[in-house]
């Protein structure tokens, strides 16, 4: 039978053996992976020791070297830093192993990026999400300038400039990759203007919108059948289906956006009123009905499939280490579901739509659908009135020279 505490260990890190069985046991690792990363931690004790070295020595190159020796022996298992990253997470979170240095910024590019990082976080009180998406966009406008001109040169930056890189840049995307990047361009413009970077020319008008941008596609739902197909997909016997089952109930009923399902937490649900709390873009916070169905899934999972632990998140992991579902989970998790299905891949936003057009056909009206969506913009939720086909009906004129 597995078990890590029984691993013999010497060298420095000895001492840390059981704390770490632990604390990979805490976080749901079944006892033959913590084995294997208590052998690992042997392993580099050992190695250590050879060295002369104490766990206060095991800088970020020496773990370089290491993985270089492992490789080099052989070893088929933890032979990137990425295997060694529970090992030393939980090392550097007693204090015992220095924390490599976030690299500096170094360039004009580069430092001016985090200066604007710091804006969207501390000023525009953006999403990590969206800061993500503008920053990306951001190192790739600067960078390019910085490469083609031998600096960033801003003040002499022209609006023909910006035009030319958002027709390069979006000949290689799709719409909703160029709605990503003109959006981040234009925040970054204003941020240059408002920081003085661009002297007195407000440049963020010059980015032009992409050719079938702008609510120019219909937004595309699933049919019920295929929703129906997404649910009964989820094997609600064992844990994981419960909780597949309970996230995909949240994304077609109530058209939760990925990130708002990931960002659950426990203290979110409002059991007594039949609430939930929804934490969406632009630190906006609703509260919606829960609706039975949804709640039933939901209070099945946290019941009989949820693992027991301390992170207050609602939706976790299936694997460990235990934690939270990312937004990139939840896309997994629609995924799978429509593999299991027999259905083309969707993302989790088309859900979101599926949602929409199932309340219109209900007989909702735009603006619930906007209540339930938590859109701010009401042209926003008005591109649902393109697949409202029914009442679309009574506003068609009769083709010229056809028969009444």
């Amino acid at each position: 039978m597995n078990d890590p505490s029984r691993v013999r260990m010497s060298g420095p890190l000895a001492a840390y053996r059981d704390g770490f069985a632990e604390e990979l046991a805490r976080q749901g690792y079944t006892a033959g992976s913590a084995e294997h990363q208590v052998q690992l931690m042997a392993h580099l004790s050992r190695w250590l020791d050879g060295c002369g070295l104490g766990a206060d020595g095991l800088t970020a190159d020496r773990v370089r070297e290491f993985l270089a020796l492992r490789r080099a022996e052989g070893r088929t298992r933890e032979l990137s830093e990425r295997g060694v990253a529970p090992l030393l997470g939980y090392l550097r979170g007693l204090g015992v192993t220095p924390v490599p240095p976030e690299p500096a910024a170094c360039t004009a590019a580069e430092l001016l990026v985090e200066d604007y990082r710091r804006y969207l976080v501390s000023e525009q009180g953006l999403a990590r999400d969206t800061v993500r998406a503008y920053l990306g966009t951001a190192r790739l406008f600067l960078g390019q300038r910085e490469a083609q001109h031998g600096g960033l040169d801003l003040e002499n930056l022209t609006a023909g400039q910006v035009t030319e890189f958002v027709t390069v840049q979006c000949r290689a995307r799709r719409v909703a990759a160029a709605k990503v990047l003109v959006t981040g361009l234009r925040s970054l413009l204003r941020y240059l203007y408002w920081a003085g970077r661009t002297g007195d020319r407000q440049l963020a008008p010059a980015v032009p919108t992409p050719s079938g941008f702008a609510g120019g596609c219909l937004p595309r739902g699933l049919e019920e059948e295929a929703v129906a197909a997404l649910l009964g997909s989820c094997d609600r016997d064992t844990a994981v289906g419960r909780r597949d089952y309970a996230v995909l109930m949240l994304l077609a009923r109530l058209g939760l956006r990925a990130g708002e399902v990931a960002v659950l937490t426990l203290d979110d649900l409002d059991w007594h009123r039949g609430e939930i709390t929804v934490r969406g873009k632009g630190s906006r916070t609703d509260r919606l009905p829960l609706p039975a169905d949804t709640g039933e899934a939901v209070a099945d999972y946290l019941q009989h499939g949820r693992p027991r632990t301390d992170c207050r998140a609602v939706f976790l992991r299936a694997r460990a280490p235990m934690g939270a579902l990312s937004r990139g989970g939840v896309g997994d998790v629609v995924m799978h579901a429509c593999e299991r299905a027999g259905l083309p891949t969707v993302g989790p936003h088309r859900l979101r739509h599926s949602a929409a057009t199932a309340m219109l056909r209900g007989g909702a009206s735009l603006a619930e659908v906007g209540q339930v969506l938590r859109q701010a913009r009401s042209a926003t939720t008005a591109i649902y009135a393109k697949v409202d086909r029914t009442a679309l009906q009574a506003l068609a004129r009769p083709w010229p020279g056809e028969a009444s």
